[in-house]
């Protein structure tokens, strides 16, 4: 974006990776929604096509923002006049430099674990996001323990009753055959005999795209399809390795089954997890997908960041951090102006896109000396993804969030098919989640933005016998 407006200015594009993520198929579905797969390209791509932009291939050492100075770490300086910083997030790790946890946030890190997953029998997966909902849906072969510390599973997401609709899916013998992955990787020549260790968590990756999982080969060392357990409203107490367990004198526990009763496992395991709730399973490697945290930490020394309670760089609304000249975009950022009463913040692909490219209008616009409106995707909170091989629509306030007691949730559920939750205020729809093939994304979309009274309709609202945007076209 703004290689296009300034195509005499020289932009540098500093990364410590040697690809970089390019966005492609982009489709617009509605007026907020989007969706585009997530492309690792070389970087001489980038550069080819616009000429003005070097990128450079070196992590960030400092920066020294009185001076508008960068220094990386292979030793070189470059001056600024306007810097954006997009560094993005890293996992937060359950547990940091144990090799057995693994964390996912990047092609690397992905890689690292499909590779460990061949080998194994059984996993622990630690978290309820995204990424923990994609992973456990797609690994076959191999005795998935799911510790979630909430009471259903994908609490980012849905509420209990979605999870009660999604359910099935995980223990469904049949799988679904996934469509080819479009996705390709390329990496620096020899980088891939330089063996990366497990725990190499430090290392940044760009984050994964949408559709990461397709294409890595998601299967354990044992031939049934999938065997999930979850524990929930527990969190991970402590870790052993083998030898600190056996010398504990605990017992660990099998992998459950409906009709027995829990019994103690008598297979030694490379690690061994204790929950809260006081169970103890032995696994071959547990997966940290707990979230992630602000990449703000190469950017603090000796700068004075106001930060958010998240941690990440307070923004404002034209995504100026605190400092002069030094804008922020995307998961290291913090949005910190009065959000409209159907937008929040989430670390997700489509944000960061989004923000990315309001920045790129704001830095372009300061520039210039031209006042800028707020970008229109910060109105309403829209996504759309697949989880289970459902379409997945979450729009505002899809959770009632920060809407207290005040407020009523209408669903409509078909079981194995489609499940439709809306969330109401005052006769006003503030948010909804739609699973399944509902076609009533833009119609709802509508309803948010242009707060129309609707307690006349009731609960016909739902019914599905009435066509709902033949009402609100």
């Amino acid at each position: 974006k703004l290689a296009m407006e300034f195509p005499s200015e020289n932009i540098f594009l500093i990364t410590a990776s040697p690809v970089i993520k390019a966005i492609t198929n982009y489709k617009q579905v509605s007026k907020t929604l989007e969706e585009f797969d997530v492309e690792e390209q070389p970087s001489s791509l980038l550069e080819q096509r616009y000429p003005n932009i070097k990128v450079i291939q070196s992590a960030v050492k400092q920066l020294k923002s009185n001076e508008h100075k960068i220094f990386t770490e292979d030793g070189k300086e470059y001056m600024y006049e306007k810097l954006c910083l997009c560094a993005g997030a890293k996992p937060k790790l359950i547990y940091e430099g144990n090799p057995y946890v693994l964390g996912i946030r990047d092609t690397d890190s992905a890689q690292a674990f499909q590779k460990n997953l061949a080998q194994s029998e059984r996993i622990v997966v630690v978290g309820n996001g995204g990424i923990a909902l994609e992973l456990v849906y797609e690994i076959q072969g191999c005795e998935v323990i799911w510790a979630i510390k909430d009471k259903a599973i994908g609490n980012t997401f849905f509420d209990a009753g979605a999870a009660e609709f999604l359910i099935p899916k995980l223990t469904a013998e049949k799988r679904e055959t996934p469509i080819e992955c479009k996705r390709t990787k390329y990496t620096m020549e020899g980088s891939e005999e330089k063996e990366r260790s497990v725990a190499a968590s430090d290392k940044l990756g760009s984050a994964l795209g949408p559709d990461w999982h397709e294409g890595l080969c998601l299967k354990g060392a044992k031939e049934f399809s999938h065997k999930v357990h979850i524990e929930i409203l527990c969190e991970v107490k402590k870790i052993y390795l083998q030898q600190e367990f056996i010398q504990l004198q605990r017992t660990s526990l099998t992998f459950p089954k409906e009709e027995k009763n829990v019994e103690p496992d008598e297979v030694l395991w490379p690690v061994y997890v204790e929950l809260t709730n006081g169970k103890i399973y032995g696994c071959d490697f547990i997966v940290s997908a707990t979230g992630v945290v602000p990449n703000v930490k190469p950017f603090l020394d000796g700068n004075n960041f106001a930060l958010g309670e998240d941690g990440g760089l307070k923004v404002d609304k034209h995504m100026h951090t605190s400092l002069p000249d030094i804008y922020a975009a995307g998961d290291i950022c913090t949005a910190s102006w009065e959000p409209s009463p159907v937008w929040h913040q989430m670390r997700l692909w489509t944000q960061a896109r989004q923000m990315g490219w309001y920045a790129a209008k704001c830095m372009a616009a300061d520039t210039l000396g031209e006042s800028i409106d707020m970008d229109f995707s910060f109105e309403l909170f829209a996504h759309v993804t697949k989880f289970f091989n459902y379409k997945v629509v979450v729009l505002g306030k899809y959770n009632a969030q920060g809407l207290g007691l005040d407020h009523e949730l209408m669903l409509r559920c078909t079981k194995g098919q489609e499940y439709v939750k809306v969330v109401m205020q005052n006769g006003h729809m503030m948010g909804a989640v739609l699973i399944g093939e509902t076609d009533l994304e833009e119609t709802f979309e509508n309803l948010i933005l242009n707060q129309m009274d609707l307690s006349a309709y009731g609960e016909d609202l739902l019914n599905p016998n009435i066509d709902i945007e033949d009402y609100f076209d």
